[in-house]
């Protein structure tokens, strides 16, 4: 009897007779016009200065962070509800990183590189932990704290199209990293099996997907599908021990169907995995991969990301899964270099019969490098780490500076800032490259620390490289306060609400500075843009009420105290101020309403006075004779409280 070869051997064997996918083009073209579309919608927003929401699975964050709903959020459901049904045909037909990795692969191949898979057991969760951090672990914690989950609005409009993503260097990096490296290191689709979280969600949906890839009786395991199969999937093995393609690696590009030479294998509806047999144990050959290998690739590809996102402030977070998977990759391989007598790897014939060929030194160098950039990169990210940390306890003294500019902080958290200021001088003494962000917050510690030449250095080098720029614009008018230059200051406040109409503490610290020189209609004028642009601020309608009060407006000053209780019932000035105003106009007993909703800590007689005399107007003589009790005994000498009590 003919001694049958193994798969992978018959495969090989038989390589030089599989047919072409015919497949493959109409793939390419659905590629193609995906990346059109991609490009048209940026086209749209550039054109038009908005468009709808990016249509990409991260935008569904903005639900987890905030439970708002937006295209991406719609789009990411759509898919998954779509893949419970015909398969994981997103990521093969419509994905612009899948693309990539199979471009990538295609260039390997036609200079006679196979990419290998990596075949780690361990590292195939991250996908799975990388989507529960991006998406599951914001609705726990918001549950944690008591935060409600209810849906708060939708976005399916916005201007900031690239709020969210990152800048063309690091987004042409990103690609190079998740497109070409991860193929290189970890195999085809490397990136979709060991890194991608979007993958997670359709890789569970597609476990309970009836449409599949599945086999005739006339399959004779010739192994031409597993050999074009581009995600890694041992095909025949899976039609012949399941009559399906179970694995959810599978991205229905429908490769196998098309060079099956006996038409063996369709797409179509049956039977779901989670509902198969699976099939009696067969001998198979050892794992490549054994728990000792799996502990360092384990362990090198946390250090490796810990290490990496976020590194000079860029690195973004799919970025940062790609590059440890591929250092994970390269610690994996230096230790075998050391331990095993012949190695070849990734194309090159690193080491034979104990001896390092020049392929391996030029590894070894290479590995060498790349420890001492991660190792300088960890130092790096400690002293970023220590001054992140201060700059973030000092979130309650930078809103106070924003809404108080011109005022010193207090000497412990003046002192405090100062802490914060050795690592980033660190960071920039000694970082290979600039951090991003770094500027802004040093601007930030040094001006609660009083130390205004260096606040202002450093702010100006910010807006340089637009980190923070209406942040940076208001330490510039804290500044020019504390120099008594009035006229910088406003064009500060100016510039920061260009930059940024939606934040509050702009409008509010430059409409109580023009209400201070006396210039009530602009100060009132500035609050009123502050309320089109922030219609749920509170200070600002109390700060734009006041204004409208001192300049003799009452009833505008009612409407807009009005709006300020509708949005914060708890404003006790504000409430002390509409009884007030509601008394002034003869509104007495709305006025004693309002006080009666009031524990009054305020030791202004005048105040108490009013409170009784709206009781009084009221026809309240119980109340008022209360009130006034109490003001007399804070107050025995007002002759005007005594009075009106005798007279009850």
């Amino acid at each position: 009897m003919k001694k049958r070869l193994p798969d992978p051997e018959r495969a090989a064997k038989t390589a030089a007779k599989i047919r072409a996918s015919k497949m493959g083009k109409w793939r390419a073209l659905a590629l193609i016009a995906v990346h059109v579309l991609i490009g048209l919608h940026i086209t749209h927003w550039l054109v038009a200065g908005e468009t709808i929401t990016p249509v990409e699975p991260s935008e569904a964050m903005a639900f987890s962070q905030s439970s708002i709903i937006n295209a991406g959020f719609v789009f990411f459901a759509a898919m998954i509800l779509l893949t419970a049904i015909f398969g994981r045909f997103f990521c093969g037909w419509a994905c612009h990183l899948v693309a990539l990795q199979d471009w990538c692969r295609h260039l390997m191949l036609k200079i006679g590189i196979t990419p290998r898979p990596l075949k780690s057991r361990a590292l195939m969760w991250v996908p799975t932990l990388a989507f529960l951090y991006m998406f599951i672990w914001p609705l726990a914690y918001r549950i944690a704290v008591g935060d409600s989950i209810a849906i708060r609005g939708t976005e399916f409009v916005t201007s900031h199209f690239w709020a969210t993503f990152p800048g063309w260097i690091v987004g042409a990096l990103t690609f190079l990293i998740c497109g070409f490296v991860c193929v290189y290191f970890l195999g085809a689709k490397g990136f979709c099996t060991y890194a991608c979280p979007y993958g997670a969600a359709f890789a569970a949906a597609d476990r309970l997907a009836p449409m599949r890839i599945r086999v005739t009786d006339a399959c004779n395991q010739c192994g031409h599908c597993t050999a074009v199969c581009s995600s890694n999937v041992v095909v025949h093995e899976e039609v012949r021990d399941y009559k399906m393609v179970v694995s959810p690696g599978c991205m229905k590009c429908q490769d196998c169907v098309s060079v099956c030479p006996n038409g063996a294998l369709y797409y179509g509806f049956g039977a779901i995995p989670l509902m198969v047999k699976p099939p009696e144990p067969r001998q198979r050959a050892p794992k490549p991969i054994q728990w000792r290998d799996e502990a360092l690739l384990v362990t090198v590809f946390v250090c490796a990301f810990l290490i990496v996102r976020g590194l000079y402030g860029v690195v973004p977070f799919l970025m940062s899964l790609g590059v440890a998977g591929a250092i994970a990759f390269v610690a994996l391989t230096l230790m075998r270099l050391l331990r095993e007598p012949t190695l070849d790897r990734i194309g090159w014939r690193l080491k034979r019969q104990g001896t390092l060929l020049p392929a391996g030194r030029a590894f070894v160098a290479f590995a060498v490098l790349l420890a001492v950039f991660m190792a300088h990169s960890a130092v790096h990210r400690w002293q970023l780490q220590q001054g992140d940390n201060v700059y973030e306890e000092m979130f309650a003294a930078r809103q106070m500076l924003m809404r108080a500019p011109g005022a010193g902080a207090p000497s412990e958290i003046a002192d405090a800032a100062r802490r914060g200021i050795a690592p980033f001088d660190f960071v920039d003494t000694w970082g290979w490259f600039p951090t991003l962000g770094s500027a802004a917050k040093q601007a930030w510690l040094h001006a609660i620390a009083g130390e205004d030449d260096a606040a202002e250095r450093y702010a100006k080098r910010a807006l340089e490289r637009n980190e923070l720029p209406a942040d940076m614009h208001q330490i510039l008018a804290h500044i020019a306060l504390r120099q008594n230059n009035g006229d910088a200051a406003v064009l500060a406040w100016q510039a920061a609400i260009e930059e940024r109409p939606d934040l509050e503490s702009p409008h509010l610290a430059y409409g109580l500075h023009l209400g201070r020189q006396g210039q009530l209609t602009l100060a009132s004028e500035v609050f009123a843009r502050g309320l089109q642009a922030i219609p749920d601020s509170s200070l600002l309608a109390y700060n734009a009420a006041v204004a409208r009060a001192m300049m003799g407006d009452t009833a505008g000053a009612l409407t807009l105290l009005e709006r300020t209780l509708a949005l914060d019932p708890s404003h006790h000035q504000a409430r002390e101020n509409y009884a007030g105003a509601l008394a002034s106009i003869g509104r007495y007993g709305e006025a004693a309403d309002q006080f009666a909703l009031l524990t009054i800590d305020n030791d202004t007689p005048e105040l108490w006075l009013t409170r009784a005399q709206a009781e009084l107007a009221a026809g309240r003589t119980a109340a008022a004779r209360a009130t006034l009790e109490t003001l007399l005994s804070r107050h025995p000498e007002h002759t005007q409280a005594r009075e009106i009590l005798d007279s009850l």
